[in-house]
């Protein structure tokens, strides 16, 4: 065996890991050791002696062997993968473990003799699919409700209402009113955590308190005190609060109302910027087609990737995993931050370790899908042409701001991916059976 030459056998561990024994020649292990030595001497200083310059018998006294073999044998570990990924052409994604532990082959390193140690390290894992064709999936269908047009037009007339004051009557359902409060549990009289306020806007309309608070401020005139009995529900965010009782002190100190805007062409100018209520009707009319269709097809193609990952065969490497947990980590840090939350006093390491762990099974729901797909692209042979690539950066390009700067390596990675998704898509919908479930209702849209 040459002095630089390894022996390097490789092995398959479950879980995506891979075994790597390797055997560093004792030639390789004296020049670890030498080279520890000197390495050594440069960072101490010994008296009547220059930095460096002390004879060999002195600095491995002062130094003590088991330093100097401890040194030179990590320099040798770290050096001895590097040269076996090369030599054997590994493709690791995490670091190496060392499977004996450091201080049992520590006791075992003798310079001038060959060392044998086993690293294990995760490698991407080998996606196979039992089926592509053939699929059968169900999926929920989409009921676009044009009646919801009315309640989208209420919602924006509340939003562009003007805010008056009200005098001489009581307090009525659907004002707004000023309140002082301050909230007590029934059971033990202790106060309500963040259950008072000096004067805060409290919109009397359903579900906007706990229940019990809305009915109690109705029929009140500004300036009246009352007392009033309430219960938190028993699906309250809060579990240690779940079904108490509680009683409020409460002070309507002012009273207002929305002045709603007339439902005529200037509303329909602000709300929607259309020129008519019958264009802001019917542009109203086509968001909810268009939210409905989009949803119907994330349903479809949901069901499709689920039927996709039940032929999926792969195991996922924990390192990958701790990768996608730390995403999700991320793009919940993200929304937090642009809520304007603090994101760095929210997040103590005891919630990042919690986050990290509850998210698991969505990291590797996430992992599967993705490598569901890339396997079907392998075995499917679908690629996205890069005539189909150039195209799709025209359009984008015109889509974005003159001003808008962003790397166009990764602007073309991410036209890739989207090309990629559709023709993945567009090739399962094809070669696979789809059966319409009972429809869902359609959600929200926003004006």
């Amino acid at each position: 065996m040459s002095f630089n030459a390894l022996k390097v056998i490789t092995e398959p561990r479950p879980g995506s890991r891979l075994a790597v024994t390797v055997t560093v020649p004792g030639e390789r292990c004296r020049a670890s050791y030498e080279e520890a030595i000197s390495s050594l001497s440069r960072s101490i200083d010994l008296p009547g002696f220059r930095k460096g310059k002390a004879p060999r018998s002195v600095l491995v006294q002062q130094l003590g062997g088991v330093r100097i073999k401890a040194t030179a044998l990590e320099k040798l570990i770290d050096n001895a993968w590097r040269d076996a990924i090369k030599q054997s052409s590994l493709e690791p994604i995490s670091q190496p473990d060392l499977s004996s532990g450091f201080d049992k082959l520590l006791d075992s390193f003798t310079p001038d003799y060959e060392l044998t140690f086993t690293l294990e390290a995760d490698i991407a894992p080998t996606p196979k699919l039992h089926n592509t064709k053939g699929l059968k999936a169900k999926y929920k269908a989409v009921v676009c409700d044009l009646s919801r047009v009315d309640s989208m037009i209420d919602d924006s007339r509340k939003q562009l209402a003007v805010i008056v004051p009200v005098e001489g009557r009581a307090a009525e359902r659907g004002d707004i009113a000023v309140l002082s409060f301050k909230g007590s549990y029934s059971d033990d009289g202790s106060d309500i955590e963040d259950g008072k306020a000096d004067s805060m806007d409290v919109d009397l309309e359903n579900g906007r308190m706990i229940p019990g608070f809305i009915e109690g401020v109705i029929g009140m005139k500004v300036g009246d005190n009352k007392t009033v009995d309430c219960q938190f529900p028993e699906d309250y965010p809060k579990k240690d609060v779940r079904g108490r009782k509680a009683t409020f002190e409460i002070e309507l100190k002012n009273l207002k109302i929305r002045e709603l805007p007339d439902l005529d062409d200037a509303f329909a100018k602000q709300a929607g910027k259309q020129e008519t209520m019958a264009d802001l009707r019917k542009h109203l009319e086509q968001l909810l087609r268009d939210d409905a269709e989009r949803r119907q097809t994330c349903n479809r193609h949901d069901a499709l990737i689920k039927a996709l990952v039940e032929q999926l065969e792969v195991e996922l490497p924990e390192a990958l995993i701790q990768q996608e947990s730390r995403k999700l980590l991320e793009q919940t840090a993200a929304q937090f931050a642009q809520q304007g939350m603090d994101v760095k006093s929210l997040f103590t390491p005891d919630l990042v370790r919690n986050l990290i762990q509850n998210s698991r099974p969505e990291a590797e729901e996430r992992l599967r899908r993705s490598f569901a797909l890339t396997a079907l692209a392998e075995a499917e042979n679908i690629k996205v042409e890069d005539s189909a690539v150039d195209n799709k950066l025209i359009e984008v390009r015109k889509k974005l701001s003159s001003d808008a700067k962003m790397d166009p390596e990764r602007l073309r990675l991410a036209v890739v991916e989207e090309l990629m998704q559709e023709q993945l898509m567009s090739w399962l919908e094809t070669n696979s059976t789809l059966t319409e479930e009972a429809a869902e209702t359609d959600q929200d849209t926003k004006i």
